[in-house]
């Protein structure tokens, strides 16, 4: 770049470089890349292409778990040299405190204290719109279940929690919004008879519900806005896959870049020496 705008403009070596902010040094030293760097650089592109919403922080963490000696930084020079997208950093974000120094939102202490929950709309590729019902766990962030349906009412939002109960157990609170499936009386008495509390967030106030948005958001943007459903069942299918993925592999920022719910796998020795015994 330094040799052509040299060239192009008639201009000597340092003007070109203090124009283009780039220390003379590179024009002295040019880079070497080992057989290494090669094959690091070749895996981050085939990770990137595979997952074109992770930046270079998942990327890392991958990277790491196959067994790369490697740190953000690197991750992110080699990035940055291949051309790949980097993400722009977020603007962090205020929390809500009220006047006396007490937090709005009840924040979650251990796994199964607060669940919530939350609908999307998408479409398949004939028009038709269909409902999706997301149950995500706040504090571990695992995504309890999925349901995508053409219409989904309250009776539909308590079949799904009946079946959640039978296998998780009963969560101390429920966070959503005021939603008529939510808000509805016969699921409401369902939930205190079995000794579950509703939280209902302010009307117009979506980040009081952040856990589950933030989900929803994820989920948008890695699958529904990419992929194009043809059936209610082929969207059914790739998104309960993706429900697998990012419980099992994704890569998570607040749980230091592991998933919500890795699957834990016993070594092979250990299966062999397991015994079972019928009772």
């Amino acid at each position: 770049m330094v040799t052509h705008v040299s060239r192009e403009l008639n201009v000597s070596e340092r003007r070109a470089c203090r124009a283009l902010e780039q220390n003379r040094v590179t024009q002295r030293y040019p880079p070497h890349i080992t057989d290494e760097e090669e094959r690091l650089a070749a895996r981050i592109v085939e990770l990137a292409t595979l997952y074109g919403r992770y930046g270079y922080r998942r990327v890392t963490a991958l990277l790491k778990r196959e067994g790369w000696n490697v740190n953000h930084k690197r991750v992110e020079r080699v990035w940055r040299r291949e051309g790949l997208k980097v993400p722009q950093k977020q603007p962090k974000r205020g929390r809500l405190w009220l006047n006396d120094g007490s937090c709005i939102r009840l924040r979650p202490q251990h796994k199964d204290h607060v669940w919530s929950y939350d609908f999307l709309v998408a479409r398949t590729l004939e028009g038709k719109a269909f409902r999706i019902l997301t149950i995500l766990d706040e504090y571990s962030r695992e995504c309890l279940a999925i349901r995508v349906e053409r219409r989904l009412s309250s009776e539909d939002v308590i079949d799904q929690l009946f079946n959640l109960f039978v296998f998780r157990g009963i969560p101390e609170y429920i966070r959503s919004d005021n939603g008529p499936e939510f808000t509805a009386k016969a699921l409401r008495k369902w939930l205190a008879r079995l000794g579950a509390k509703t939280l209902f967030i302010e009307p117009g106030s979506p980040w009081e519900n952040g856990y589950i948005e933030s989900f929803n958001g994820k989920l948008r943007d890695e699958l529904l806005d990419r992929e194009v459903f043809t059936t209610l069942m082929e969207a059914k299918i790739l998104i309960e896959r993706w429900r697998r993925e990012y419980n099992e592999f994704r890569p998570h920022s607040a749980k230091a870049y592991q998933p919500p719910a890795p699957v834990a796998i016993l070594p092979a020795p250990l299966l062999g020496t397991l015994t079972f015994k019928l009772v």
